[in-house]
């Protein structure tokens, strides 16, 4: 459920936060880059400054996409001042920090992301630290995570998390948003905040009409390579159905239907 007891009415009185300058992003845990998929979307004036993202195979996907050549990075290896954010008067920095979901998620065993715990939501304080050491804070920060980050579990967590910001000097709005709401044919519900530094007002978009359905996004003709038909493959989908993750959609001809329902939690 949306908190919106975060708003007041003194935030009327604040000026409306627009970016004016280009902007240097630094993706932390970064994936494949969708938030910059969204920025180069969207048209921005963007270059891809920092990028932070251990898996071996995200980074590869990450430079194929983008056309770029970022290492294989750790980022509890890396110091504040590897950021680079310097000349803060000409850009703005954007940093995005979607910190693992896997101990979070109801699909998960939920061991949460409180500090030193060790788990991989944990990864959330090397954030923490990284702002800490910084000379110059980045001026925007973007979080994306499951719903479950501000549940009655990690709430505690949660609201640490948004007062340390705070200390900081930053203004931060967060909601929970469906994509189905926002022109996308998925049930994928997920919490965003942004963080801006100063004394700014963020308001969220308004939904819109969703004009799509799944099948828009399916060829009608598809190679077979791409069906799972084996036997090992078949094993893992009949053991998720059983668990109640999948919907029985095996047509009896063994190949695999391509349609699902349901939504994903990571």
């Amino acid at each position: 459920m949306v908190e919106f007891e975060q708003l007041s009415f003194l935030d009327d009185e604040k000026p409306l936060f627009k970016i004016k300058n280009p902007i240097m992003l630094i993706e932390l845990f970064a994936g494949v880059g969708s938030q910059a998929m969204a920025l180069r979307d969207l048209g921005a004036d963007f270059e891809h400054y920092r990028v932070v993202e251990l898996d071996k195979y995200a980074i590869k996907s990450y430079n194929s996409i983008h056309g770029t050549e970022f290492p294989k990075m750790d980022i509890t290896q890396i110091h504040g001042s590897d950021l680079g954010i310097e000349d803060v008067e000409k850009f703005t920095y954007l940093m995005t920090y979607s910190f693992p979901c896997q101990d979070l998620s109801v699909a998960g065993k939920q061991k949460g992301m409180a500090k030193d715990s060790g788990t991989r939501s944990g990864l959330l304080w090397e954030v923490e630290r990284l702002l800490n050491e910084v000379e110059n804070l980045p001026q925007v920060l973007l979080m994306e995570n499951v719903p479950q980050v501000h549940g009655k579990k990690n709430i505690e967590d949660f609201q640490n998390w948004i007062s340390f910001l705070e200390s900081k000097g930053y203004s931060n709005y967060w909601q929970d948003l469906n994509a189905k709401n926002y022109g996308v044919a998925q049930n994928r519900n997920r919490c965003f905040m942004v963080s801006i530094l100063g004394d700014w007002k963020f308001t969220f978009p308004e939904p819109i009409e969703l004009k799509r359905v799944m099948k828009d996004y399916l060829e009608d003709v598809v190679d077979e390579k791409y069906y799972i038909n084996n036997e090992k493959a078949q094993k893992l989908i009949q053991k998720l159905i059983d668990n109640g993750t999948l919907q029985n959609t095996i047509p009896t001809d063994g190949q695999t239907d391509r349609r699902t329902d349901g939504q994903t939690d990571s």
